[in-house]
């Protein structure tokens, strides 16, 4: 039987946010803040909303600037992102950042677009900008985890090594239960979006092992170099910190 995918109304698309009025309902009940959660929330309406239109631009302009041009504004907005939890000056580490994500995802991104794909050309966009998106994502968050542990370990006077350690397997936490869990708890994005275009099971496993393999090792990867980069830094920066 031929699957096809339906489109979603803005009437039935409201019902999605009832679990989310429950999460914020439990945040007023529990006494703690919701404003960082709405605005991630409202950001995240606006963003998609709007994406939708620069995605169909983008794709029929075909143009290699342009794609280059966007994977630099997602390695910015990552990095920046990335810090946001970190209890050290923000601007400080985006350099050390920007160097650890675009590292992991440059050399994650050729992998998989020229080894694992064959991508012809090599900026084609329906293909390396949504690749790049999760590669870029899983490096935010491993770099997020990975230095918000590290500082809270340095912060209660551990060594380097043991601060890096312990930061650097908390970063691999999500990453590691995602690999446990697929395939029985869950069917991710790509493989769900696939089976539901049509496409048979077994071609959008293929695919989804290559998404597992490239967001677990852009995620070690990024992670490991962030916190390699930081050995020089630690202490001046959480001095820094607690001064302000």
């Amino acid at each position: 039987m031929e699957q096809t995918v339906s489109s979603i109304s803005l009437q039935n698309l409201a019902y999605a946010f009832i679990p989310v009025v429950i999460v914020f309902l439990i945040l007023a009940k529990w006494s703690l803040s919701s404003k960082r959660a709405m605005i991630a929330i409202t950001r995240m309406l606006i963003q998609l909303l709007l994406i939708g239109y620069f995605l169909v631009a983008i794709f029929e302009s075909d143009n290699a600037y342009l794609v280059a041009f966007i994977l630099v504004v997602m390695v910015a907005f990552s990095s920046w992102i990335a810090l946001g939890n970190l209890p050290v000056v923000k601007s400080e580490l985006v350099k050390t950042a920007v160097i650890s994500i675009t590292l992991s995802a440059a050399f994650t991104i050729f992998v998989i677009t020229q080894g694992v794909l064959e991508l012809t050309p090599w900026y084609h966009p329906q293909t390396l900008l949504p690749l790049s998106g999760m590669i870029f994502a899983s490096c935010m968050n491993s770099v997020s985890i990975s230095g918000e542990r590290f500082y809270a370990e340095q912060s209660n006077k551990s060594s380097y090594i043991k601060a890096r350690n312990i930061a650097f397997q908390a970063s691999m936490i999500p990453n590691i239960n995602a690999l446990f869990a697929v395939g029985i708890v869950s069917l991710p994005g790509m493989m769900t979006g696939q089976i539901l275009s049509g496409i048979s099971p077994f071609i959008a496993a293929r695919y989804q092992i290559m998404v597992m393999c490239m967001v677990f090792a852009c995620a070690g990867i990024s992670s490991a170099i962030f916190l390699m980069l930081v050995k020089g830094k630690s202490f001046q920066l959480k001095n820094t910190s607690n001064g302000a």
